[in-house]
């Protein structure tokens, strides 16, 4: 018997703004709704939808291998949303990112990993990290960046927007490039654990199958998709990024 389906994402209304993160390009914002608070990533921001896209499934895939994510939830962001931070930029990008939106729960009182507490981290739990992050191509994790936030006694993975870089352009992926994109591990927050990560590679490998992928994929929403890719196919797509996630799995693995 396969395993089960991956539920969709909840979706809940944003009622008001409280203020952007005025960091990196993306500018993401705080957001009210009825369900708590929640920082929303903006289909209107620099990358658009397929920053999205990006979140959604690597943020899925590492809760399959164990990883504190936030989380997730479809925002929608109704035209004119009150807002406590009246600056013009974030205004026009309210206006350009009215309907569906990803919004990732507010972790309040947590705090950026700093480089100096990098031997706090569990060892296993920085081999996991960096071999989904060698997977799924995501360059995003490095001392100046680490994109870990440290709450509740755990480390939890956040943005995952520059992951899956294949999807910029679809139509030059070719058979090889699943096998052949390269990865640097040296550059990576956690690269003096790429001993412990290729002892963990074949156990970490046997939790994914193409099916499994497939089910991760769907579990995108298709506003996401159909926003990034307006001219794509809406049914093939889903199965477009397991194929190449799927290829890249298979052993020898590439960043082993």
């Amino acid at each position: 018997m396969g395993q089960p389906s991956l539920p969709a994402l909840p979706a809940f209304e944003a009622v008001r703004v409280r203020s952007a993160f005025r960091r990196g390009n993306s500018l993401p914002v705080l957001v009210e709704t009825p369900r708590g608070v929640f920082v929303a990533k903006l289909r209107g921001a620099a990358q658009g939808s397929a920053a999205l896209i990006s979140e959604c499934l690597v943020a899925d895939l590492a809760e399959q291998l164990g990883l504190p994510v936030p989380e997730r939830v479809v925002l929608q962001i109704p035209e004119d949303i009150p807002s406590d931070d009246q600056n013009d930029e974030l205004r026009q990008l309210l206006g350009l990112s009215v309907g569906k939106n990803l919004g990732l729960r507010y972790l309040d009182g947590s705090s950026e990993l700093r480089a100096d507490q990098l031997s706090r981290v569990d060892p296993e739990l920085a081999a996991r990290v960096l071999w989904l992050d060698a997977w799924v191509l995501n360059m995003d994790r490095s001392l100046s960046n680490p994109n870990i936030l440290s709450w509740h006694a755990q480390h939890w993975l956040i943005d995952h927007g520059a992951a899956l870089p294949f999807q910029h352009d679809w139509d030059g992926v070719t058979e090889q490039d699943p096998r052949e994109t390269p990865y640097d591990l040296r550059g990576h927050l956690f690269a003096a654990h790429g001993e412990r990560m290729r002892a963990l590679d074949e156990q970490l490998a046997r939790r994914f199958s193409l099916e499994r992928l497939v089910d991760t994929a769907k579990r995108v929403p298709r506003a996401f998709l159909r926003d990034a890719f307006p001219r794509g196919d809406l049914e093939r797509l889903p199965h477009a990024y397991a194929a190449f996630l799927w290829k890249r799995l298979k052993a020898p693995r590439p960043w082993v």
